[in-house]
């Protein structure tokens, strides 16, 4: 099983069910991840072997000369160790987390092993050329899971010939021990947004939101509970200047990353989603899990997240007016707001299951491996 990262962020817990579903269900597990970090203690208590193999990741760099050299570089370096690795376990199966790694599609094609490529991502927003090519290493892989319809969607624009073989599985995604909907919310209004301080996760969208609300008059309080993606420390500074033209030194704070967010769950009245870039949502399953109201955009698969608004709210993305809006009109009719993130609480707990997750994972791998 192949996965690009070490980190324990949406993909990365995504990827550990997957890895969890695979030892359950009586695989032999070696996973080969590119560095050390806090995802490999969880694979390593799962019941998995870890490996460390370097290998070519794609990023957004690579759309630049020099970015794409490197890239290159770093593909013929990957070759030999990727290939040992196979060679070493002989594997009836090989699992490819994420189009940013797609050296190990051909490699595991050589190697005459079954293969499942799980996408994560729905780049639409980039030339058709540059999706073709993203989406091109697929058509090495037997079985492509999507954690969308939007992703499907996506793919299906890139490449057609993928069409039998794509199979939808929304995430798991593991709730809190006991979480209960707030009665009626703080004052100041308490909200949260979980994810990476990054431009696609739409962390400026919100402070501009939390502007709007003071000069409305709504007294209110924003966590936001996540890292900045390497190489993006100009994004943060901009968020801190936004911060600061709008007088919000005493109301936004940047927490960091948590690797347990069901605490800052707990706290919240309100959560938000304002990414403009978003395949899936595992931060509005999460907020739904935990009986917390949710706004989220209306970015890719987050709308498929809240039942396109059964169970959340889905605002314009990139429209922070919307977003305020949104939030005060949770307020202003909160046994409404209540009663809704009841039912999601209850909806999601069966829609996103980890165990619904794990058998559908198990099960393609079990059916793919038999044919």
């Amino acid at each position: 099983m192949a996965h690009a990262s070490s980190e324990l962020y949406g993909s990365d817990r995504v990827f550990l069910e997957s890895v969890i579903a695979m030892v359950e269900a009586g695989w032999e597990v070696v996973v080969t991840l590119p560095q050390p970090g806090p995802l490999v203690d969880a694979v390593e208590k799962a019941g998995a072997m870890v490996s460390f193999c370097p290998t070519p990741v794609l990023r957004k760099a690579a759309l630049r000369p020099a970015g794409l050299l490197r890239l290159l570089a770093e593909t013929v370096k990957g070759i030999a160790p990727a290939w040992r690795l196979l060679r070493n376990h002989y594997p009836d199966l090989v699992y490819v987390n994420t189009v940013t790694v797609p050296l190990w599609l051909p490699l595991a094609r050589l190697a005459k092993a079954k293969v499942i490529a799980h996408v994560h991502e729905a780049e639409d927003a980039v030339p058709w050329p540059i999706r073709y090519a993203l989406a091109w290493p697929l058509r090495f892989a037997d079985t492509v899971v999507v954690n969308s319809l939007a992703t499907f969607k996506v793919l299906m624009a890139a490449q057609q010939v993928l069409a039998g073989r794509m199979a939808l599985v929304y995430n798991g995604v593991p709730g809190p021990a006991e979480a209960e909907v707030k009665q009626e919310p703080a004052k100041p209004l308490r909200i949260l947004l979980v994810g990476r301080v990054s431009p696609r996760k739409g962390t400026d969208v919100a402070v501009e939101a939390m502007t709007l609300l003071r000069r409305g008059g709504t007294r209110a309080n924003l966590d936001i509970l996540g890292s900045v993606f390497p190489g993006y420390e100009w994004f943060e500074e901009r968020v801190l200047e936004l911060i600061d033209a709008g007088l919000l030194r005493d109301s936004v704070r940047l927490n960091g990353f948590h690797s347990d967010v069901w605490e800052a769950y707990r706290n919240a009245d309100i959560a938000i989603v304002p990414s403009l870039v978003e395949p899936f949502g595992n931060t509005s399953v999460e907020a739904q899990l935990a009986g917390v109201p949710v706004i989220v955009s209306d970015a890719q698969g987050l709308p498929e997240t809240v039942d396109n608004g059964r169970f959340g709210t889905v605002v314009p993305a990139g429209d922070p007016a919307a977003l305020a809006a949104a939030i005060e009109s949770l307020v202003e009719d909160w046994p409404a707001t209540r009663e809704r993130a009841e039912l999601a609480q209850r909806d999601a707990g069966v829609r996103f299951a980890v165990e619904r997750y794990r058998q559908d994972i198990a099960g393609l791998a079990d059916v793919l491996v038999v044919q």
